[in-house]
């Protein structure tokens, strides 16, 4: 560390103000209780404040804020979905994610880069230029383009790669990166300037009804009284609606990534292969980010696998054959969130008082500013946002699926 950066960091002269306060206990009740701190629980909390002046909420975290699918994810933002309802919703969240730097008055490292889902097979390109066509509709920047664009976007890739060659891409211009973890301390800062209460450490351990509403909230620091509740817990929801006896088609699935020792700027785009199992981009850091699909096996646990790497490895070399010499710094695996159809359930239940905001699966990153403001208009006003209607648990019992799974692409 240099030490003109190091002296300034120790100095009196320039305090640095803590990101969020640390509340020493739990109030007796709060208008909203949020179970889970990472961006989509933090993003609920900030649009309730700053909205709707409902400040007097509670975010319990069980462990710390961003360390769950937050702070697991590649990090990729786009909004070049198949089915009208996801094309819009994530195109809202695209249009959000444009000021929020500003908005936090934080670096959140947005960078504008250009997302490429490579298509090496005809079926592919039909998807491809399906999903272009529902983009167009909504006003949203997306085009199917030869491998000639592609290469020139990415002249180090390897346009056979192996016996996968490339037919053509659908890309979406305003595919972009951010950083993670500031993206929940800037949510979390601004929720907190404005009252929002954040406890991290806390577990819940119980949520009470009394004639069908929520009625209070046990944690493992003190019982909350509340009418007003949303789980926001990614791969721990199963665990959250069994507290309600609660039933909804999610299966947890482990997702993993890896990245690569930093390396000068070469890659300035997103690059995704649904038949390589493969999608990467370049960190401000010089980091290769690289993930693959769903782990084919439920298992509730962020457990890294040593075959994972050995197969993204492999596949990695058919596109760029020239890393083979590029050492692995580190892997790490979250919990998805599964729904049948790749979309998430997002709004009311049975139980009065209790929402949820779920089913992400893969793609929870870059949907944080939409859900946010969607779940937090949904909690004031108790009746569902127009942009999520289409999102709700109601849907698997009246078989009015979203069908978002050929947007999904590999597992981002």
């Amino acid at each position: 560390m240099p030490w003109r950066l190091l002296r300034f960091g120790l100095s009196k002269k320039h305090p640095e103000p803590r990101m969020f306060d640390a509340p020493d206990a739990l109030k007796p009740s709060y208008d909203v209780v949020i179970i889970g701190g990472g961006g989509h629980g933090l993003a609920c909390a900030y649009y309730l404040a700053r909205d709707f002046g409902i400040t007097n909420v509670c975010v319990l975290e069980k462990g710390y804020i961003g360390g769950g699918n937050t702070g697991r994810n590649t990090t990729i933002i786009r909004s070049n979905y198949l089915t009208p309802e996801g094309a819009q919703f994530y195109d809202k969240s695209l249009e959000l994610w444009q000021d929020l730097s500003t908005e936090f008055d934080l670096n959140l490292f947005y960078s504008n880069r250009g997302h490429f889902t490579l298509a090496h097979t005809d079926a592919a390109m039909r998807t491809s230029r399906w999903r272009a066509e529902v983009n167009k509709h909504y006003g949203i920047d997306s085009e199917v383009v030869g491998p000639e664009f592609v290469k020139k976007h990415a002249p180090m890739i390897n346009l056979q790669c192996g016996h996968h060659p490339i037919m053509g891409a659908l890309y979406h211009a305003p595919g972009s990166v951010a950083r993670h973890d500031a993206v929940a301390w800037g949510y979390g800062r601004g929720a907190n300037m404005r009252g929002v209460e954040i406890h991290q450490r806390t577990e819940v351990l119980g949520i009470d009804t009394k004639g069908g509403k929520v009625c209070g909230v046990k944690t493992s620091k003190g019982y909350i009284e509340t009418t007003k509740v949303l789980s926001a817990t990614a791969g721990s929801t199963p665990r959250i609606l069994k507290m309600l006896d609660i039933d909804t088609p999610i299966f947890i699935h482990p997702l993993q990534a890896m990245v690569s020792e930093p390396l000068k700027p070469w890659l300035d785009t997103i690059l995704v292969s649904g038949s390589l199992h493969i999608y990467i981009s370049q960190s401000s850091r010089g980091e290769l980010v690289m993930g693959a699909s769903l782990d084919p096996y439920e298992v509730h646990s962020t457990r890294s696998t040593l075959d994972f790497p050995e197969g993204l490895s492999a596949q990695m070399l058919d596109m760029f054959p020239f890393l083979s010499e590029v050492k692995v710094m580190r892997q790490w695996a979250g919990m998805a969130d599964m729904t049948p159809d790749f979309a998430p359930i997002m709004g009311k239940t049975r139980i009065d008082g209790f929402y949820l905001d779920a089913g992400w699966g893969t793609y929870g990153f870059k949907a944080t500013p939409v859900s946010g403001k969607t779940m937090a208009y949904t909690i004031a006003n108790d009746k569902p946002h127009e942009l999520i209607t289409a999102f709700s648990s109601e849907r698997f019992k009246n078989y009015e699926l979203t069908g978002e799974k050929g947007a999904a692409s590999v597992g981002h």
